[in-house]
């Protein structure tokens, strides 16, 4: 899986430009602090997955001025060849082409180019609130079984749906201690019941993905380590946490008044926690930074694995100026691991020096919002 071309207009820093990365080993993109090679990064990102890597609203990708932004690519895939197209609108609906076909929903798009992101913020994986580890978790998820997001879309729906209904009781003269109105007793029956069956298929799909990710983490934190030998009594590992005891059905029964009082649904996958550890204790609290940082590493590195197994090829390697945040060892640990390049496609961004690398296939520079050859 490659990609052969993206063409932008008006997207972030870019008015024009045409980005022709090599098929396979290292396109190597420099240029100075704020020159657009995250732009770069995240157009490629936004294409596999159309989500901003950063989180920052569709309405943001659009070149300050301009009226709307284009992005027009060719994939390889397998043996085949895929166009993916993009018009992203400030007011209105963005429209999504695959061969030019208009897409119906965002899951239709999912796996036509995969995608695994290196970026200095991956610290955040480790060290951020759960959202953070959650929405690594799903994305993964998703990513070996596009299907699944339809699970994720059906969450986001019942959740906004119950936290209206709750916060409309409120406001309609419910106060805790009294009888809460029984037409909407009967309708969080309902909303609880969707969320239940949603729930608890979305716990039991993440701690399948965790089991599954626990020995290949493993692996990738002890052969990304520096040091001598790797201490066994410093391996890393991981747990998936519910936010709450017996079934989620009970949980949510004894969480109601709390929940209307709140107005927010209190427990739910929406709460949950993936527990990180370095030798037996939270990475998040008592480890050091370099340990930290070589745990977020081993985790997009194990999620790539998985996923080159599921598909049978290596997603598209995006390092977006990670070396940056690497001492020499770990940068050089990290590039001895990365997939045989013969065979990946990887775009890395630079501003600066980089460590050992194999020959780069092609160079990139990219200056005012412009790429020169």
């Amino acid at each position: 899986m490659y990609l052969g071309r993206l063409e932008l207009t008006d997207f972030r820093s870019y008015t024009d430009a045409v980005f022709e990365p090599a098929p396979a080993g290292i396109t190597v993109v420099t240029g100075a602090n704020g020159a657009g090679k995250t732009n770069l990064i995240e157009a490629v990102a936004y294409l596999a997955t159309l989500k901003s890597l950063r989180g920052a609203p569709g309405a943001s990708l659009i070149r300050a001025g301009a009226e709307g932004a284009v992005l027009r690519s060719q994939v390889q895939s397998q043996a085949r060849r895929i166009t993916i197209d993009a018009t992203l609108n400030p007011a209105g609906r963005d429209r999504v082409q695959v061969n030019g076909q208009a897409l119906r929903r965002t899951r239709d798009l999912l796996g036509f180019l995969q995608v695994t992101v290196f970026a200095p913020d991956d610290l955040t994986l480790v060290k951020g609130s759960p959202g953070a580890r959650r929405d690594y978790l799903d994305d993964l998820m998703v990513a070996r079984q596009p299907r699944r997001d339809a699970l994720l879309t059906e969450l986001d729906r019942v959740l906004k749906q119950r936290n209206a209904l709750l916060k409309s009781a409120f406001s309609s003269g419910w106060r805790p201690g009294r009888a809460v109105p029984a037409d909407i007793v009967t309708t969080l029956d309902v909303w609880d019941s969707k969320l239940t069956s949603v729930g608890e298929e979305l716990v039991a799909a993440r701690t399948a993905l965790v089991a599954d990710l626990q020995p290949v983490v493993a692996v990738a934190y002890r052969d990304l380590a520096t040091g001598s030998a790797p201490d066994p009594r410093l391996a890393a590992s991981m747990s998936y946490q519910v936010s709450w005891t017996g079934s989620l059905a009970e949980a949510l029964a004894a969480a109601r008044e709390d929940d209307l009082r709140r107005g927010v649904t209190t427990v739910g996958p929406q709460r949950d926690e993936l527990l990180l550890e370095i030798g037996g204790l939270p990475a998040r609290t008592h480890a050091s930074q370099g340990e930290q940082r070589t745990l977020a590493l081993a985790l997009r590195l194990a999620g790539h694995r998985l996923v080159a197994a599921d598909i049978g090829s290596s997603p598209v390697l995006l390092l977006d100026d990670v070396f940056s945040e690497l001492d020499p060892a770990r940068a050089e640990a990290l590039m001895a691991n990365l997939p045989a390049l013969a065979d990946t496609q990887a775009i890395l961004t630079t501003a600066g020096a980089l460590p050992p690398l194999p020959a780069a296939a092609t160079r990139v520079r990219v200056e005012d919002g412009k790429l020169l050859a």
